[in-house]
């Protein structure tokens, strides 16, 4: 209601409409009232605690599961308007990252890597824009291999198809290599597994599931590990290399990088943690922040302060590696940020493409 009238609202989506014609894509709302079509001023004005959500809003209420009002308006927002989406996950950022590798073989030498991770292309948290964009960038280095690190769909396994279908847009000179996510294996999908390895692998991408692959020739060989939280994660599975030789490890979990470290892992490229997505300057990711304080927080009250709660707890332990590169021991991790984006979004946190050259170390 404006000065005591009622609003008529009508959503056009699809078509753009422009002097009665269709002009391109959009979604707009018209308004306007039952006897004038003139809002008065201060319907422009927005009070400034429109801008701030409270705490609770990040959670669901404990009775009935239904997200709080005060969240509503982001939804609507993330859903009618295609342009909101790139306001909530900021614009995509290429990392280029440069790794000297031991005993690397000279005809690898400068090899080309591109990284993609955590999609969860679901027709919300990766738009066909950015999806597109972050392929035609991986093109634009023209990587020697490209490694998908896992969390291709969100929940149901059937947009996978559509994605599939992108990636073949993907070109690299020695193929694609990938391993699943938490959100490829555990879901309420009986046969997710089967169904998203299968249209990966009918793309030309192949999936590696406790297994070694031979892209690069036996001098570098390409290890892709189930992931950490099927219970099949399987660190043995380097006993099959000898230790002499360097290696690429491909774990969706950066946790992995922990039970590794008795193991010679030359660069573990990893996802999952989205990098926290809302990142405070000076202070981190805001799910290290809950974490660091959770011991403090009464059991009672966890389920109301944003990232204290159980499961959040347990989604990743090592905040301290939610993104880029780390020293692990003797070994090295990178963890990507992802191109997928949960509610409430990114803050310093962009989605990413991550560009590695790996060169030989000098003895």
């Amino acid at each position: 209601m404006v000065n005591g009238q009622w609003l008529m609202v009508e959503v056009l989506s699809g078509e753009e409409m422009v002097g009665g014609k269709k002009t391109g894509n959009r979604v707009e709302l018209k308004l306007s009232t039952l006897s004038s079509f003139i809002l008065h001023p201060s319907s422009f004005i927005l009070h400034p605690s429109s801008f701030i959500l409270h705490p609770s809003s990040f959670i669901l209420h404990p009775s009935s599961f239904i997200l709080y009002p005060s969240l509503f308006p982001l939804l609507f927002f993330f859903f009618f308007f295609p342009s909101m989406h790139k306001w909530l996950t900021g614009s995509l950022k290429l990392e280029t990252v440069a790794v000297s590798i031991a005993d690397l073989p000279d005809s690898l030498n400068n090899l080309r890597i591109v990284q993609l991770s955590d999609f969860h292309y679901d027709g919300l948290r990766l738009s066909d824009e950015l999806l597109a964009e972050a392929i035609a960038l991986t093109n634009d280095y023209a990587p020697d291999l490209i490694a998908l690190t896992g969390d291709y769909v969100t929940d149901d396994p059937t947009p996978i198809h559509a994605l599939s279908d992108r990636l073949k847009g993907l070109q690299s000179r020695f193929g694609i290599y990938a391993v699943l996510g938490n959100h490829d294996h555990r879901s309420r999908f009986p046969n997710i597994k089967t169904e998203i390895t299968t249209a990966l692998e009918r793309s030309g991408i192949q999936v590696l599931w406790n297994q070694i692959a031979y892209p690069l020739g036996e001098a570098f060989p390409v290890v892709g590990f189930a992931d950490l939280k099927s219970r099949k994660f399987d660190p043995t599975l380097l006993q099959q290399i000898d230790p002499a030789v360097p290696r690429l490890v491909l774990s969706h979990n950066p946790d992995t990088a922990d039970l590794l470290r008795s193991w010679r892992v030359d660069l573990q490229l990893s996802g999952h943690t989205h990098g926290g997505q809302v990142v405070i300057p000076g202070m981190g990711p805001l799910p290290a922040f809950g974490s660091q304080i959770r011991p403090f927080v009464p059991k009672a009250l966890r389920p109301y302060i944003p990232y204290t709660k159980k499961k959040c707890h347990k989604v990743f332990r090592h905040w301290e590696w939610s993104e880029g590169l780390h020293r692990v021991g003797h070994n090295l991790l990178y963890v990507n940020r992802g191109l997928g984006t949960y509610l409430p979004g990114r803050l310093f946190c962009p989605p990413e493409v991550t560009y590695f050259t790996l060169v030989r170390k000098s003895a």
